[in-house]
């Protein structure tokens, strides 16, 4: 049984949860308002708080960072519309748990639930990011032969990704600090675990360490570790993320979220070697190799006065970009067959693969929240797929006209495909929604051999809606 509160400003919602989960044996608590939600923090214990990203007068990020600080074990999890999937993405990096998409799925909280149960005994600072690692097919081309990767890894045979192991290859071996960069959810933290297990110390402990969920108030304690009464509320003696890494590797995520003491501790540590626990008159000496990650340029953290300058030379001994998921090519799919043998194990199911139109779909989407995004794409289209395949039907609409509005790396955040629309006057989004909606049409009755009444199935909608749409976008059958 877990403890939960649900902050929502929805009554609607709240009731749902409280209703639907106080019957699986948890006990709910529920609050309309983000500013109540942190005062019943600080009455009572939570395992897990379901909270609305969008709430009246106190945003899902400033309760996330608020109950972090009162009850840095306690699981958050943002309750957020597919729209705001990429700003879901950002309060990840902040420490949340995970996010759910409205409309709200029973399969899908209680799989979360449970997951959060199982993670709540393990110490806030070791990151257990939404990202497991891939199964690689037997037989796929290693980089270059000399060294097998941890089999729990996929890398994939396209371009990019056979650059990537390559480079994890070369330095793995060594003692390098490694700097490496990659947008969010994209799997950095996979890549360090691979070069340490690559290594001469994979024997000695890997430890995670999310630098953006940590609060200035705690950073110190969790990476230094402190003595019995070195500060309030230090009851006990604890060690250091640092001493837990002796002799092993650190990889410490989202590094310029540091503030400037903690990186003159960290500073201290690399050119000494040695370790002084808060509250503690000794040193500990250190054997610990360090790779830190970032989705930002240290270069330019260092020119604004994020990053401090000795430290980023101390670090930048080797660089590794990880590719986003968008530029990994034929690897997609092999990324996406992973996602669906793990939600299948998780949710009992033997849905064997996806739809032509749904892998089309995948290797044009622009997935901004790179592989995280994906497991909760697939996962969730598990729990709505009751065939052997997981159809259009099952995915989110905004994912489904998304291949009519790219995503560029180029300063304009909007790049339109012209093949499909007409750009050369003004752009109504209506239309935009209407172009895309015809598409998906034109595929899923090419799916289904022009078979109305399944066509009508897939989509989820009747024969009668479908028909109205045909003739709406004036679609010949």
């Amino acid at each position: 049984m877990a403890s939960i509160l649900v902050i929502d400003d929805n009554l609607d919602i709240c009731r749902l949860l409280q209703r639907f989960l106080s019957k699986k044996g948890h006990e709910v608590d529920t609050t309309l308002s983000g500013e109540e939600g942190i005062i019943m923090v600080k009455e009572k214990a939570f395992d897990l708080i379901f909270c609305d990203f969008n709430l009246r007068k106190m945003e899902g990020r400033e309760v996330l960072q608020q109950v972090k600080s009162i009850s840095p074990q306690t699981k958050v999890a943002i309750i957020t519309g597919y729209a705001d999937v990429r700003i879901a993405v950002e309060v990840i990096k902040k420490g949340a748990f995970d996010y759910v998409v409205k409309p709200l799925i029973p399969d899908e909280i209680l799989s979360l639930i449970e997951r959060a149960l199982k993670a709540k005994d393990a110490p806030i600072s070791v990151a257990t990011e939404a990202v497991p690692t891939a199964i690689i097919k037997k037989g796929a081309k290693k980089s270059t032969g000399t060294v097998t990767p941890n089999p729990d890894y996929i890398w994939g045979e396209d371009r990019a990704s056979s650059d990537l192991l390559r480079e994890v290859e070369l330095v793995a071996p060594t003692n390098f600090s490694v700097i490496i960069y990659g947008e969010s959810g994209s799997g950095k933290e996979n890549i360090a675990k691979t070069i340490h297990e690559l290594s001469d110390r994979k024997d000695k402990p890997f430890v995670a360490i999310d630098c953006g969920a940590l609060t200035k108030e705690l950073a110190g304690s969790e990476l230094w570790g402190h003595e019995k009464g070195g500060f309030t509320g230090a009851v006990t003696a604890k060690p250091g993320q640092f001493e837990v890494a002796d002799g092993g590797t650190i990889f410490l995520d989202e590094i310029a979220n540091l503030s400037y003491e903690i990186q003159v501790g960290l500073l201290r540590l690399v050119q000494e070697k040695k370790l002084r626990r808060i509250g503690g008159i000794k040193d500990k000496e250190l054997d610990v190799r360090i790779i830190v990650a970032s989705n930002e340029d240290l270069k330019e953290a260092v020119k604004n006065g994020k990053f401090r300058e000795d430290l980023y030379y101390r670090f930048n001994e080797f660089t590794i970009t990880v590719p986003p998921l968008r530029k990994r090519g034929k690897d997609i799919m092999a990324f996406a067959g992973h996602f669906l043998a793990q939600a299948n194990q998780e949710l009992n199911k033997t849905v064997k693969g996806f739809s032509a139109p749904v892998a089309d779909l995948f290797n044009k989407y622009d997935w901004p929240g790179n592989l995280r995004e994906m497991r909760n794409v697939i996962r969730r289209a598990l729990l709505l797929t009751q065939s052997d395949e997981v159809q259009l039907s099952a995915l989110p609409q905004e994912i489904i006209y998304a291949p009519t509005i790219a995503f560029s790396d180029e300063s304009s955040p909007i790049r339109l495909d012209e093949s499909k629309l007409d750009v050369s006057g003004p752009i109504n989004l209506k239309d935009i929604a209407a172009n895309a909606e015809a598409e998906v049409i034109k595929k899923v009755l090419e799916e289904n051999q022009y078979n109305k009444t399944k066509a009508a199935q897939q989509l989820g909608i009747d024969r009668k809606t479908l028909f109205n749409k045909l003739k709406q976008h004036r679609i010949q059958s």
